[in-house]
């Protein structure tokens, strides 16, 4: 492949340059390669206001085609003819600005002007973590509109940006995985520079920019890999939302390289910090070295860092890659948010059955990072679920109460603020904000929302009467109460409508209060308890009565206590294991309270601040679901 621009690597090589696969634009012209062994000869057809000029593909070792096109330059619009009147789009297309089944456009990333260029990749150590999706976090639904609204981001305390995926998708509306075009910024959003832009204005606010993708299947319409190669496509390996990739079967090494460039495009082209894989349960790869751990090593060697959304509770994921495990940063865990959401509603459908909910059982789930370590998993139908994790660093698991998943897979897409009282919210929420573990934000949670985010989609024809009806057969068990006209249609364009984001609730009662809330948990989280975090010998987790309490102890430091009730009732220290007492010598003062009534609570908290320890012992009394965060401080009375 000597004439090639596509950048091969060996399998224990590093990933040294840029991607080359696509269209490049250069000092001499645009140079194309693309990999379409199952072709004998293939050209460009670059578009020029109503005439075409051909650009004959040169074919290489191993399947590749690429030539130069001298009189190529940024904003052309190309296609590859690959015979029999068929004209594709390029599978590495970086942008698509009349939608994924039209020409691509030719892109040069180096013109724009970088005001960040000093922003250095941090290390991932569980920063708290705000989730959107750009189509509905504004009104506008662009890459450039979102700009706008990250200043209320960072003023929150959040310290990154997690962002939906934005590869181009067929319609105008998606969530973002039915992304065909993976390398191509959907341009319903915008173009590749605003969404550059974006990036600029996240790093001048000092916020890290996290990317997800989707490497386990692509979209239903679009899709056109395999017109280039079919063995782009395992020939029995199946996903849950359509076909597998070839990862590890014969000619599977140039689909490995496929995703492996992508995963360190986004990083190379755009800047962001750091990737969050989708769903990597679904992807297979028996090969020596699973592509997980390519890139997580392609994109550690950038100074970024790889988050995955994983079911299986899989500590090797996260393990060392020099222990054999896989060495990527952080897993969503949600065993957190299906305690919590089984603690508040009592929810008994699908996998929600497997949870008990009870005050013990969300305490061993924060004790370990997981609450399925090994044991049968009921909705795996007795299967063994999960691994030991406590050698796992907190950093290793990505908390929530809500996500895109949890809120937009309901029938009617209710946020947990929908379905419990202010009380019970706050309380989740100083949970999720003040526990150990990687907190999630998903946007607007911060205020309790008013809006739903449902599940909607925009394809043709056939294909999107298949998806509605679909929809509706998917919630006929599991919400028998609801007629099917009660399921918003996500064909419907008011169905993404009603998931965009009012922001006028910010500055409203009651939103204004919880979103003053949030601010002072995570202010405080940042003060008081960041300082403990690094060490899981540093603090600790206790059930006391019908409580959860975390007890932080950073060296140096006040030692910090956080207890929350989901439910009612006298918090005590029983067994006299001191647990809620404060250091000899200290007093605990009061820092935070969730019903304090400039959050909208009712001041419902009372009790002898936990430091008596006469008759009964320390206790606090709730009147109300709730939270209180107690720092110690000498006790002048003890000196």
């Amino acid at each position: 492949m000597t004439g090639t621009h596509w950048a091969r690597m060996e399998m224990d090589e590093p990933v040294m340059a840029v991607p080359r696969v696509g269209a490049q634009v250069t000092d001499t012209g645009v140079q194309y390669s693309v990999w379409a062994p199952d072709h004998e000869r293939l050209d460009v057809v670059v578009r020029l206001d109503g005439a075409e000029r051909r650009v004959s593909l040169a074919p290489e070792d191993g399947g590749f085609f690429s030539g130069i096109d001298e009189q190529g330059k940024p904003g052309d619009l190309y296609q590859f003819d690959l015979g029999n009147g068929r004209r594709r789009p390029d599978p590495a297309s970086r942008f698509q600005p009349q939608g994924v089944h039209g020409p691509s456009e030719c892109i040069d990333a180096a013109r724009h002007a970088w005001r960040t260029a000093h922003w250095r990749r941090p290390a991932w150590r569980g920063q708290t973590t705000y989730e959107l999706h750009i189509g509905t976090f504004t009104s506008e639904g662009t890459f450039r509109a979102a700009i706008a609204r990250l200043d209320h981001v960072a003023e929150l305390g959040a310290e990154a940006i997690e962002i939906l995926p934005v590869a181009d998708f067929a319609g105008d509306r998606n969530w973002g995985y039915d992304g065909v075009a993976l390398f191509a910024p959907a341009r319903c959003y915008g173009r590749p520079d605003d969404l550059r832009a974006l990036v600029d204005a996240a790093h001048e606010r000092g916020l890290v920019v996290i990317l997800d993708v989707v490497y386990n299947h692509l979209g239903p319409a679009g899709n056109y890999l395999g017109e280039f190669s079919r063995a782009y496509f395992h020939r029995t390996r199946n996903t849950p939302w359509g076909q597998g990739f070839n990862l590890d079967g014969p000619d599977s090494r140039p689909v490995r390289d496929f995703f492996l460039w992508n995963a360190v495009y986004w990083l190379d082209e755009f800047k962001v910090d750091g990737l969050r894989l989708d769903a990597t349960h679904a992807i297979t790869d028996d090969s020596e070295k699973h592509l997980l751990a390519q890139i997580a090593e392609a994109v550690h060697e950038r100074g970024g860092f790889v988050v995955a959304e994983d079911e299986r509770n899989c500590s090797e994921l996260i393990d060392d890659a020099a222990g054999r495990g896989f060495g990527i940063d952080a897993v969503w865990s949600d065993d957190f948010h299906h305690q919590v959401r089984v603690a508040l509603t009592r929810a008994n459908e699908s996998y929600f059955a497997s949870y008990p909910g009870t005050t013990a059982a969300l305490a061993e789930t924060l004790e370990h990072g997981w609450f399925y370590t090994g044991q049968a998993f009921p909705f795996w139908k007795g299967r063994a679920r999960g691994a030991s994790c406590r050698h796992l660093p907190a950093s290793a698991f990505v908390y929530c109460i809500e996500n895109h998943d949890q809120v937009g897979n309901r029938a009617r897409g209710e946020r947990l603020e929908h379905l419990v009282s202010p009380a019970h919210y706050r309380a989740a929420s100083a949970l999720l904000c003040l526990c150990p573990y990687a907190p999630l934000l998903f946007m607007g949670q911060e205020w309790a929302a008013g809006s739903p985010f449902l599940f909607f989609t925009d394809h043709e024809g056939e294909l999107g009467r298949l998806v509605s009806e679909g929809r509706r057969r998917e919630f006929a068990d599991v919400n028998r109460g609801l007629a099917p006209e009660d399921i918003p249609d996500p064909q419907s364009e008011n169905t993404f409508l009603r998931s965009k984001l009012d922001w006028a609730e910010v500055s409203r009662s009651p939103h204004a209060g919880t979103l003053a809330f949030y601010r002072e948990c995570l202010r405080v989280r940042k003060q008081w308890i960041h300082a403990a975090l690094a060490d899981r010998g540093l603090w600790s987790v206790g059930d006391v009565g019908s409580a959860i309490a975390l007890r932080y102890e950073p060296p140096g430091r006040s030692v910090v206590l956080v207890v929350v009730t989901l439910n009612l009732g006298s918090i005590r220290d029983e067994g006299g294991h001191r647990f809620l007492l404060p250091p000899d010598g200290h007093r605990w003062r009061l820092a935070l309270q969730s019903e304090g009534p400039e959050f909208g609570g009712k001041g419902a908290i009372s009790g002898r601040a936990l430091s008596e320890t006469s008759g009964a012992g320390p206790w606090l009394a709730f009147t109300e679901p709730g939270a209180v965060v107690l720092v110690a401080e000498e006790d002048a009375g003890c000196r």
